[in-house]
């Protein structure tokens, strides 16, 4: 008997060969989300000042108080002052607002800004809600992936970690504004540095600043023979 195998005929078991090998394609890393969402919202707060001072009034006062007791304005809340006039007084009043509210473990930042009506300042309460991702995530078949792709779970623990040791959840939203540097060190540091006189490493293995500033020290002599 003479059996005729057409081109065709191979073809397709060469192909259904190759299909029962090649590794599932269907999924994707769409169907595993693993990153943080935030959600912000923002309350302001109006307070008043006499004009040219910076002491809050008994109202005032009691009202952040109120606030922040009853959990309005929270330690992990970004807070922040924004005022007009000059800069001390502006400093000054957010230094007042700072005072009453750090009892309560707030921080509150200064700003100035022209649109704050003249003896009046505005506290900005920034709060963000951090959820997180489904984790763990073991959508993805666990099967060999000659393609090299990640995991559904790769990536989980990271995120969850940070959503979960985060202190100001508004910092995963936004980032605050960079403040003021110390210029005197930063100077100095500079200084030394055009007139080639940096404060060279210890040398030696296992030195350190501490033991070379130590200086040697000198061992007890033996004791020998009985008293």
């Amino acid at each position: 008997m003479t059996i005729n195998r057409t081109p065709l005929a191979l073809g397709l078991a060469a192909m259904l060969l190759l299909g029962a090998c090649a590794p599932v394609t269907s999924y994707t890393d769409a169907e595993a989300p693993r990153n943080l969402t935030t959600d912000s919202s923002t309350t302001r707060v109006d307070l008043h000042f006499a004009p040219g001072s910076a002491q809050l009034s008994p109202a005032d006062a009691a009202k952040l108080r109120h606030l922040a007791a009853a959990g309005s304005i929270g330690a992990a809340d970004r807070v922040t002052v924004a005022s007009s006039g000059p800069p001390y007084v502006v400093q000054q009043r957010a230094s007042s607002v700072s005072a009453a509210l750090l009892p309560y473990g707030i921080v509150v930042g200064g700003t100035q800004l022209a649109d704050v009506p003249l003896n009046h300042a505005v506290v900005e309460v920034t709060r963000t809600l951090v959820t997180l991702p489904p984790c763990p995530n073991w959508s993805k078949q666990s099967q060999p992936d000659y393609a090299n792709a990640p995991s559904s779970n790769f990536g989980c623990a990271t995120e969850t970690n940070l959503g979960l040791m985060v202190a100001n959840p508004t910092d995963l939203a936004s980032a605050r504004t960079l403040g003021p540097a110390a210029g005197e060190p930063a100077a100095a540091a500079v200084q030394r540095y055009l007139t080639d006189k940096v404060t060279p490493l210890p040398s030696g293995a296992g030195a350190t600043p501490f033991s070379a500033a130590a200086g040697p020290q000198t061992a007890a002599p033996p004791t020998t023979g009985s008293p």
